[in-house]
């Protein structure tokens, strides 16, 4: 089955330029991206007429409230038949488990993946809100209860995958943002990790959005990144 390892961040603020790029990648190469702004902007129509062109889409809303709540939004998203969505870890385990059941009872089950800490939260940031912990600690200890929670995987950055890969088993869905091609420009990103290094690391999906979005040729891009993976996967499997 083909499962391309990319997931590309529609991070536009309509759906006019969304479509425009999604009109030059293939589905064959990767998988599409929908955050809050771009979906609050669009609804569900631009979801529909993604998946009509052959996309998976994971579905980025981040959903964070009471159980029920949650869990009943995890079911619209779910009925829309995205591949992928995700809840906040910090909702805490009935939280999750609520969520998970609502996926698990639907007729259509996306991957249900957790955010663990914002990659924007430092120390300080913890301390203001009472969590004397690291980040690192506390990304461990939110993927763990999200496994134990019967999660899929989390979202993370590309720095925990290592330690997160050995704690949370191999068939964990780790999906790592903040990637860049060795050439690329680093943009507003302090701490980036490439493709190939990234899924060394461990990670299994790699959201990439201006190495490709702005590109001059989005699509070329996109086989240039696809084509560095698979010999960097060749290599390892000669290693091996």
């Amino acid at each position: 089955m083909n499962d391309p390892k990319i997931i590309v961040a529609l991070d536009y603020p309509a759906a006019a330029p969304a479509l425009a790029l999604a009109e030059r990648l293939q589905p064959s190469l990767c998988r599409l991206k929908v955050g809050k702004e771009l979906f609050t902007a669009t609804g569900p129509a631009l979801l529909e007429q993604l998946m009509q062109r052959g996309f998976e889409v994971f579905l980025d809303l981040k959903f964070h409230d009471i159980p029920n709540t949650t869990a009943q939004a995890c079911k619209a998203a779910a009925s829309l038949g995205v591949w992928m969505v995700n809840v906040h870890a910090l909702g805490g385990r009935k939280m999750l488990e609520t969520a998970r059941e609502a996926i698990a009872a639907g007729t259509h089950q996306p991957k249900l993946i957790a955010v663990t800490l914002l990659t924007s939260m430092a120390q300080q940031d913890l301390a203001d809100i009472g969590i004397d912990d690291t980040p690192a600690g506390m990304v461990l200890r939110l993927a763990t209860l999200a496994r134990d929670s019967g999660l899929d995987g989390v979202v993370c950055s590309a720095q925990e995958a290592a330690l997160l890969r050995k704690h949370c088993g191999a068939g964990f869905c780790l999906v790592t943002p903040g990637i860049r091609p060795a050439q690329a420009s680093l943009d507003d990103q302090a701490r980036v990790m490439t493709p190939q290094a990234a899924l060394q690391a461990g990670s299994s999906y790699l959201v990439i959005g201006r190495p490709v979005t702005r590109a001059p040729d989005p699509l070329q891009a996109l086989l240039d990144i696809n084509r560095d993976i698979d010999m960097n996967q060749k290599n390892a499997g000669v290693q091996a």
